[in-house]
């Protein structure tokens, strides 16, 4: 893979997230107990052999540095290669718009002067651990400009709509990309990551500003269709296209199951973060926690089911946690109870306080908030 840099693209969807992205970007969201989301992607790339990786941010980029730093605990600390992060730059009033478009315009003098031929683009929000080596290989025997990946998924229950739907022909080449609307069970979902040739990817993003005719490479990619040889790679293994609160939510949750947790954490490699020393999580005599994912420095005296608690929490006694994500250094004190809702960082559910969301709409606590007995 030396001849290929990895890109994580902005998506710019933190207004789906509420107080969970109001001072984070969505790729930074706690993920799993004890990473965060960008933590998966990134040690996807250098599991597979990347050695460079850039990371659009945007102007929240105080928790990115503190958690990404140099990029040494994914060996992404070299002098000339590495981590790279492009925050947003002030553009010209004609063209300061949100998009990818703009993000890769800012870092042409990057893109230009890296020596790599291809591009590996993995939006921020699609978790996977799809085998980048293959894609790679199957990517330059078929001779493509550019290989876009999908994920052929069942959605009966309609939880998948207005996502963006792939239509190939029976070689496997790219027709175009819809939208979800329901009307087939099975359909192949695109999961917003590419393959592409380099320079190709340079003349898209200056022929799209000159035009002002997309502001997303994708848009940009199926404007152009007919000029370049598209096609797709059909992926099967984990992911998570996180987009709201609800898929969020979901997400963690289905960590509990012990495949899916197997699929994303033991699979094609280790995920790798940045290390935190804490102690053992400690239990009082008679714990009762199911089917839950506890990480390190906590303290349990309360019942946790299907939950996932991460470092540092401390939970009172007689308290009831189900269905719920707890994040960092939050605190819930005895006899409250806390069902299907998110915690964020550092806060407080006070003695015999109740936190109660549902399901399908889980109730979110922002950062450091405090929540008392009515």
């Amino acid at each position: 893979m030396e001849n290929c840099i990895g890109l994580i693209k902005n998506t710019y969807l933190e207004k789906g997230f509420g107080d969970l992205c109001k001072s984070r970007d969505v790729y930074m969201l706690p993920f799993g107990g004890r990473y965060r989301m960008v933590d998966i992607i990134i040690s996807n790339m250098v599991n597979n052999g990347i050695k460079t990786v850039g990371l659009y941010t945007s102007h929240n980029i105080r928790s990115t540095m503190d958690h990404l730093g140099d990029g040494r605990p994914w060996d992404l600390d070299s002098r000339f290669q590495g981590l790279f992060l492009f925050t947003p730059v002030p553009m010209h009033s004609a063209i300061a718009q949100k998009g990818d478009i703009v993000d890769f315009y800012s870092t042409l003098n990057f893109l230009e002067q890296n020596k790599a031929e291809n591009v590996f683009i993995n939006a921020c929000n699609v978790l996977n651990k799809v085998n980048i080596s293959d894609v790679y290989k199957k990517f330059q025997e078929s001779e493509s400009d550019i290989m876009m990946i999908y994920k052929t998924v069942e959605d009966k229950k309609g939880e998948l709509i207005n996502r963006e739907k792939m239509h190939i022909k029976p070689n496997g080449d790219l027709i175009n990309i819809g939208i979800n609307l329901g009307t087939e069970t099975k359909f192949n979902m695109y999961l917003d990551m590419i393959f592409m040739k380099k320079d190709i990817l340079i003349t898209l993003v200056k022929e799209s500003i000159e035009k002002g005719d997309a502001t997303l490479i994708n848009q940009a990619i199926l404007s152009n269709r007919d000029r370049y040889k598209i096609s797709t790679y059909n992926y099967d293994g984990y992911m998570e296209n996180i987009v709201d609160v609800q898929s969020y939510y979901e997400a963690n949750l289905r960590l509990l199951e012990s495949e899916t947790y197997n699929n994303l954490f033991n699979i094609n490699g280790k995920v790798k973060t940045k290390t935190k020393d804490e102690p053992p999580t400690i239990y009082n005599e008679h714990p009762n926690v199911t089917e839950s994912l506890i990480a390190n420095g906590c303290i349990v005296e309360g019942e946790v089911e299907n939950s996932v608690v991460f470092r540092g929490v401390k939970i009172g006694k007689n308290v009831t946690i189900k269905n719920s994500i707890i994040m960092q250094k939050s605190v819930i004190e005895d006899d409250a109870i806390v069902i299907n809702t998110i915690l964020d960082k550092a806060t407080k559910v006070e003695a015999d306080a109740h936190v109660v969301g549902s399901y399908s709409q889980p109730y979110v606590l922002g950062k450091g908030k405090v929540v008392r007995k009515d």
